[in-house]
């Protein structure tokens, strides 16, 4: 009997050994983390808020992804809802996630239309650009793989941060979000909203060039998500998105590839040299949201509820393997 307790004790202590070693030498794998507030993090003229997930025992030269709320949201139910926080545990990088706050926007809307808050070294924008500089500092990240994404009115200023701060970001990922000047050449928020603004792909491309005057590049890629149901951001605007940005990468506004991803239509266009600029997926029959797919499974990720809206497609799923996140 002795002999047999001494065995099963033995055996219990080198299954926890075994399962130890497992978690500290099993590539990809983090320990629990939780999210945290960043103070100080620049002189921050957007008085946003900085919040940031960073996954326990991440290493040195990881990459970050940028990840904006949308309206009447905040850092952490977006962090959670759209996927991102489950895809950092898994595939191993950091999350900056902005919160707007209240005295800025009532909605707490990024201000996506507001000139102020639309130009390099000004406002909001100059605020995340501020925190991306204290996050690749603060966790020793890659600097070449930085990411930025957005949701509604997030996804507006995600357009503005590609614009504004091209040289930070490799690419963008805008989800029922707007085109950078949108506001300003639809004389209203609203109006572009609703009914999109009536520019060429070159007056596109020239709101994003005139954001950031003598740049020559390489300017960050484009993946769109969009709804055909979306009442709140029209599908004009992934459009126009298109328009701009394929614009602003030289190429031109045919698809090289058509086809469906988990059955909805999906299109990607190259520049001159062959390279895939801009990538747009037209959810069908999806309303305002961001699309997720709930489950364990290896491409589902996002948890659904407002604004989360379970299409069988996690986009941020599908921007994390376009960017190598995973």
């Amino acid at each position: 009997m002795t002999h047999t307790r001494a065995a099963r004790r033995y055996f219990v202590l080198a299954s926890l050994l075994v399962a130890l070693l497992a978690a500290f030498l099993t590539p990809g794998t983090a320990t629990a983390a939780s999210l945290e507030e960043v103070t100080g993090f620049g002189s921050n003229p957007g008085a946003l808020r900085m919040y940031r997930y960073v996954p326990g025992g991440l290493p040195a030269g990881r990459p970050v992804v940028v990840a904006l709320h949308g309206c009447t949201q905040d850092a952490a139910g977006y962090g959670t809802g759209s996927g991102w926080i489950q895809l950092a545990d898994r595939w191993g990088f950091s999350v900056v996630l902005p919160q707007q706050q209240s005295s800025n926007n009532p909605s707490n809307c990024f201000d996506w239309f507001q000139s102020g808050d639309i130009e390099r070294g000004q406002g909001e924008a100059a605020s995340v650009a501020q925190m991306v500089d204290r996050q690749l500092a603060d966790v020793s990240g890659d600097p070449g793989r930085v990411y930025v994404t957005g949701l509604s009115a997030g996804g507006g200023m995600t357009a503005v941060m590609m614009a504004t701060y091209p040289e930070k970001f490799a690419a963008g990922g805008v989800v029922a979000g707007l085109p950078y000047g949108c506001a300003q050449a639809a004389g209203s928020p609203y109006v572009c909203m609703y009914v999109g603004a009536t520019q060429t792909p070159k007056q596109w491309g020239d709101r994003v060039r005139a954001a950031r005057p003598g740049y020559s590049g390489p300017w960050p890629t484009l993946t769109v998500f969009q709804g055909t149901a979306d009442y709140t951001v029209k599908p004009v605007n992934m459009t126009d998105l298109m328009k701009q940005w394929t614009d602003v990468h030289g190429a031109d506004q045919v698809a090289d590839v058509s086809d469906t991803v988990a059955g909805y239509p999906h299109q990607v266009f190259r520049d001159p040299s062959g390279n895939a600029v801009v990538e747009t997926y037209s959810i069908t029959g999806m309303g305002h949201g961001q699309p997720v797919d709930p489950g364990t499974g290896s491409e589902q990720c996002g948890a659904a509820g407002s604004y989360f809206l379970d299409v069988n497609l996690c986009a941020a799923y599908r921007l994390g393997r376009v960017w190598g996140l995973g």
